[in-house]
């Protein structure tokens, strides 16, 4: 008798975890089209036409055959010009791939630095598509929880250096924070490059959201490029999901010195054998045209944050902190200890769609995340339902 077919697969590959957030996506989707959907993490907007139309124009070009495996080297240029201007130093266009999207972003990065035995540590709450990155190639995430407090969320570096075991092959350091909002400093961001060094890791680093910052005076986050040298074990990935409202065109990039080009190549090569040309011109415009529709986003993000945040607060059940960073809202309810049913109810009785904490890791469950990079009528109606409902949980 043979065995049944999900039990004849890589356990690595059956024992995926589902995510809670697309189960609220799925439930919430059913449920009628008058539901907020604050449960993913995009804006409202969509992309730009000056943006597509540079997609259009290479259509009509003709160009929909295979291409650069790298990146066209128009694109890598720019972004080697858009991170060179961001971070304040010359970054050679040898740095960047691209890839289709930043979550194989990360999974790249994963398959360069950890397998079968080895662990990632992972700071929790986390977004969940991370350490099921490094789950899916045999690695195990290890957790270090952020501490919650009257500063809002921190890092306890003591705590994540004594989570270092021998297998530990990798840092994911993702600042700011998807769902928690906690930004990094300067000197943490020293102090964890410092801890990599010393104990021969890498350290993967998510900095996807570095331009959503709230900390006065800042236009962008703190990032590893501030504190690195030449030679540092640091990988970055990033995506044209979020600055340039882009999430359905699943491209993105890693970058890395240039003496891992061919590695880098090869797991493009044997995954998605390079990004569609079309795809890339638009991605080029984005770069070169694009500045001014990221600062609306964030802007935008900026008054939706205290406006959202105000409405919560003034529920008198809810126990947060306003985010330095990302455009989430992290928090949880008083009483509340099933974020996913919580998440469900407020789904009927509000008809506004938030991400469940028991989706985003240890230190999760009993949180409910909130994506608020939206319109300001929107995130008005969106509080003023969650006022009425909240209470009533």
């Amino acid at each position: 008798m043979t065995l049944p077919l999900l039990a004849s697969l890589r356990p690595e590959a059956s024992g995926a975890p589902a995510s809670g957030i697309v189960e609220l996506a799925k439930y919430a989707r059913t449920s009628g089209d008058d539901v907020i959907q604050l449960w993913v993490g995009e804006g409202d907007l969509p992309t730009p036409s000056f943006i597509y139309e540079a997609a259009t124009r290479s259509l009509a070009a003709g160009e929909t055959t295979y291409t650069w495996q790298r990146g066209i080297p128009e694109l890598r240029q720019a972004i080697a010009t858009y991170a060179s201007r961001l971070y304040g130093r010359a970054l050679s266009a040898e740095r960047f791939f691209v890839c289709g999207s930043g979550m194989q972003a990360i999974q790249i990065a994963m398959t360069m630095v950890a397998g079968s035995g080895d662990e990632v540590i992972i700071p929790s709450p986390t977004w969940p598509n991370a350490p099921a990155a490094a789950g899916l190639r045999g690695a195990t995430p290890v957790f270090v929880e952020l501490v919650h407090g009257n500063r809002g969320w921190q890092m306890d570096l003591d705590r994540l250096e004594a989570a270092i075991t021998p297998r530990t092959k990798a840092l994911f350091i993702n600042t700011p924070s998807n769902p928690t909002g906690w930004t990094a400093t300067r000197e943490e961001l020293a102090a964890i490059l410092a801890m990599a060094r010393r104990r021969g890791l890498w350290i993967i680093a998510d900095e996807i959201y570095t331009r959503f910052v709230w900390r006065e005076g800042m236009t962008r986050a703190p990032s590893f490029h501030d504190v690195r040298e030449d030679g540092d074990r640091i990988l970055w990935v990033n995506t044209f999901s979020k600055n340039w409202a882009m999430t359905g065109w699943r491209t993105g990039w890693v970058e890395a010195d240039p003496s891992l080009g061919d590695v880098v190549e090869n797991l493009i090569q044997y995954s998605t054998s390079g990004s569609p040309v079309f795809i890339q011109r638009a991605c080029v415009v984005a770069l070169e045209r694009g500045e001014s529709f990221v600062e609306h986003q964030i802007a935008k993000a900026r008054k939706a944050r205290d406006i959202i945040s105000a409405a919560i607060e003034a529920t008198g059940r809810c126990r947060f902190s306003r985010p330095d960073g990302a455009f989430y809202l992290f928090f949880g309810i008083d009483g509340v200890t099933d974020s996913n049913a919580a998440a469900m109810r407020l789904v009927d009785s509000a008809r506004v769609g938030l991400a469940p904490g028991s989706a985003f890791g240890p230190g999760g469950e009993g949180h409910l995340r909130l994506c608020y990079l939206r319109s300001q009528d929107q995130i008005e109606l969106a509080a003023e339902r969650l006022a009425a409902a909240i209470p009533q949980l």
